[in-house]
């Protein structure tokens, strides 16, 4: 079950309700800046924690100005689309709010996630979104992202790589996630949404002796989570 920390009181709360009755996750950013679009991707996240574990989830974006930025910079990262808040009601049969917001920042009562800022040069223009999202899930959300050209240079070399190796194994017959891979991958995401523990995860079973179906299986399982599109290049000529 996905647990996650409550910013207002920094205890650990279940983000499923009891009930397993939709879940209102909602950003909350003031306008369009790369720290506001970190905030939507780590709602992104947790909607998808939560419909892996098979809760429904209603994403909503609270935003004062620059809606439209928002909505493009979100879709360009590969983040799912969100609902303006201003445009809805009450969620019928709703039972929890959770509500992402950036470090500092004011919401609602309800579980409360922060998200700290991202503190970057300018990104070199033509840099591609994925590598983008890939640099910023690498460092826990707790802590400030910097999107140097250090961190870019990592993304850029390990996102083709690895969609290369996922269209190779695709080739082999296919085997099942082990269950202590499963395991490892769940419990890293269920534990606060540890997703830098899911990249080392994925980091050894790139190099591990599993058979070459395996290793696509556990990539494209934990690709629901991750939104890197590892296999977008099946099909491509080797």
């Amino acid at each position: 079950m996905l647990r996650i920390t409550d910013a207002r009181t920094g205890e650990t709360v279940d983000a499923v309700p009891a009930r397993r009755g939709l879940t209102r996750v909602e950003a909350h950013v003031p306008g369009y800046d790369p720290s506001a679009l970190r905030v939507l991707l780590v709602a992104d996240l947790l909607v998808r924690a939560l419909e892996i574990g098979g809760t429904p989830v209603w994403a909503l974006l609270t935003g004062d100005r620059e809606q439209a930025e928002l909505h493009a910079g979100a879709a360009a990262l590969g983040i799912r689309p969100f609902e303006d808040r201003r445009d809805v009601g009450p969620g019928w049969g709703e039972s929890q709010a959770v509500h992402v917001v950036g470090e500092g920042g004011t919401a609602p009562d309800g579980v409360r996630v922060a998200v700290a800022p991202v503190r970057t040069p300018d990104i070199p223009a033509g840099t591609d979104p994925a590598e983008i999202r890939l640099a910023l899930l690498t460092v826990p959300r707790s802590t400030p992202a910097r999107l140097d050209a250090a961190a870019l240079t990592e993304a850029h070399d390990t996102l083709p790589r690895w969609r290369r190796a996922v269209a190779g194994w695709a080739r082999h017959p296919s085997r099942p996630v082990p269950d202590t891979v499963r395991g490892r991958l769940r419990t890293a995401w269920e534990d606060d949404l540890d997703v830098p523990e899911v990249l080392r995860v994925l980091r050894w079973v790139e190099t591990s002796d599993l058979p070459e179906g395996a290793r696509f299986e556990t990539y494209a399982y934990a690709d629901r989570l991750l939104g890197l599109e590892l296999t977008r290049d099946l099909g491509a000529p080797a």
